[in-house]
């Protein structure tokens, strides 16, 4: 069965999550460099309107001796330059940012279709979706927007806790008496907060399977009339999700809750503290007003890592569900397979079942495709005759035995790289959203539309040259607008176009009639004639003289 969730208890330490997190920071440094300095030149940006409006305000209260038009300007050009910076910020998460996430999710999407196409199969494919979607986005957000403000924020605390030391020692040191408070509540709350960000995390992949799978597959849940239940299932799981979801904003509110109280009671003090010492004459109304913005300044990072907290959980979280995509094996390959066509394909006792518990589906079978033979796959269901055809393409790999490719002169195992000597058309309907020549080019990327055309002729896909915009028709998701039959035949016509010398097809006309499917087969034996010709089939009538037959029984 796909496995829609991962382990809820993590196998990944802080310390490797850290590892792997500097990793994707190393390679999006300029974002992150560029949001660094913007970050830090804000803190000194707000380190110099705190001492400006200082400076005025012992202008304006005569304690000195300077013209108050000249700190007003003063004010004015650093309020313009945080302006600036804060547009500059903007500019670099909407152009840097983007590329970011696309150049990561570019990667993870890449490695997904040069995974091993069992070990990928056995999670869902919305859990997938969901990783490469709302995991990337966590991810990059965390290392090139969070990451820097975390070292503009560290810089902000020590800047203005020398800048308040060199005011006043006393009240510097009772500003940051909160710290260890917060060091040993932080490090609980991090441990509590990955585990129930990761529960609910694993709801919403499963929230997003169900919706694509139900509306992949609206047509069976209408005619089986099972809306009322599929729509039972997503309220379940919804209903779940927001019980996670309500229990770690409880956790996270009371967590929150402490720290405000802890910073309200500091500021508090600071606030009486300077009052007094105002009250007594040792201070000016200027440096009363500098030494509560500096409290600020000091709490104010304390309170913008109790915001990262969660954007660094949620990172890890989802670094977690990206590593182990990066776990899934890729496939192994010595690279492309140059046999001289026609190629034959010999099975060497091999056996092969899906799981380890499972039964054999192939047990120490052993066969030889000649070069240039034609052979129908025949037997009753469970026999494995599409499981053939996946050991072939390599899809899956034998639990025992060998499968070899050979031609007139050599020979060579059977990998990916091997695919480029087949040409394959599976059962059902595996046409893509677009048009039918972007379809089409998807067998051969240079086809012209003559050789395309050609190709269709061959299908018995003729009816394209009838449709209003022919080559150019747009086909909606699996062949939306075409019946079974005309995809099922453009299908095919892609598969013409590749270059492959050993043509593959698995119930490859299922759903045409009699007379068109007689039809194909002549054409398709007509074209492959030079090519070893390989077919799963149930009907017989499609079997000629001069076929070979491979029953296969459970």
């Amino acid at each position: 069965m796909p496995q829609i969730f991962p382990a809820n208890q993590s196998k990944y330490s802080t310390g490797r999550l850290l590892r792997w997190l500097w990793g994707i920071l190393r390679r999006h440094r300029l974002q992150v460099c560029l949001n660094t300095l913007l970050g830090c030149t804000s803190v000194v940006s707000d380190f110099a309107f705190i001492w400006a409006t200082k400076w005025a305000i012992d202008i304006a209260t005569h304690k000195a001796d300077a013209p108050l038009a000249l700190a007003a300007a003063v004010l004015a050009g650093i309020l313009l330059s945080q302006l600036g910076l804060g547009f500059a910020s903007r500019w670099v998460k909407a152009l840097l940012g983007v590329k970011a996430q696309n150049h990561m999710q570019l990667y993870y999407f890449g490695r997904l279709l040069h995974s091993q196409w069992a070990a990928r199969n056995s999670r869902h494919s919305g859990d997938l979706l969901n990783r490469l979607e709302l995991d990337v986005g966590d991810v990059v957000d965390a290392v090139t927007e969070t990451a820097p403000s975390i070292v503009a924020v560290s810089i902000r605390l020590v800047g203005a806790f020398l800048f308040l030391y060199s005011m006043d020692a006393s009240l510097a040191c009772l500003s940051i008496a909160i710290i260890p408070c917060f060091i040993v509540l932080s490090k609980l709350y991090m441990k509590r907060m990955r585990k129930l960000t990761r529960e609910v995390r694993d709801t919403d992949s499963r929230i997003q399977s169900i919706l694509q799978e139900t509306i992949q597959h609206q047509m069976v849940v209408q005619t089986l009339e099972q809306q009322p239940a599929m729509i039972g299932r997503l309220d379940r799981v919804q209903r779940h999700l927001r019980e996670q979801v309500r229990t770690r904003t409880k956790f996270s509110s009371v967590s929150s809750a402490f720290l405000s109280a802890g910073f309200m009671g500091c500021y508090l003090v600071a606030f009486l503290w300077g009052a007094t010492r105002l009250h007594e004459g040792t201070i000016t109304y200027g440096m009363m007003i500098a030494f509560i913005q500096l409290v600020g300044q000091i709490q104010g990072p304390f309170r913008d890592l109790t915001r990262f907290i969660p954007i660094f959980v949620n990172a890890f979280t989802a670094g977690e569900r990206l590593m182990q995509i990066e776990e899934i094996p890729l496939e192994e390959s010595r690279g492309k397979a140059r046999l001289t066509p026609p190629a034959g394909v010999k099975f060497q006792n091999v056996s092969y079942a899906y799981t380890p518990e499972s039964r054999l589906v192939l047990d120490h079978f052993s066969y030889d495709f000649p070069p240039g033979s034609h052979t129908a796959i025949v037997g009753e269901t469970g026999a494995g005759k599409t499981t053939l055809i996946r050991l072939m393409l390599a899809l899956i790999r034998p639990s025992e035995g060998e499968i070899r490719l050979y031609d007139g002169t050599r020979e060579t195992a059977c990998d990916a790289g091997c695919r480029a000597c087949f040409t394959y058309v599976p059962q059902g309907n595996t046409l893509f959203s677009g048009t039918i020549r972007d379809n089409l080019r998807l067998g051969d990327p240079q086809a012209s539309d003559g050789v395309m055309c050609e190709a269709l002729t061959d299908a018995c896909a003729d009816f394209v040259f009838k449709l209003p915009n022919g080559l150019d028709t747009l086909c909606g998701e699996q062949g939306t607008g075409l019946s079974e039959g005309q995809a099922q035949r453009i299908a095919i016509a892609r598969a013409l176009l590749r270059p492959g010398g050993i043509l593959l097809l698995d119930e490859a006309t299922s759903s045409l009639d009699t007379e068109t499917e007689k039809r194909l087969w002549q054409n398709i034996c007509r074209r492959s004639e030079g090519k070893t010709l390989i077919f799963v089939t149930h009907r017989t009538g499609i079997i000629t003289p001069d076929t070979r037959i491979l029953y296969l029984n459970k």
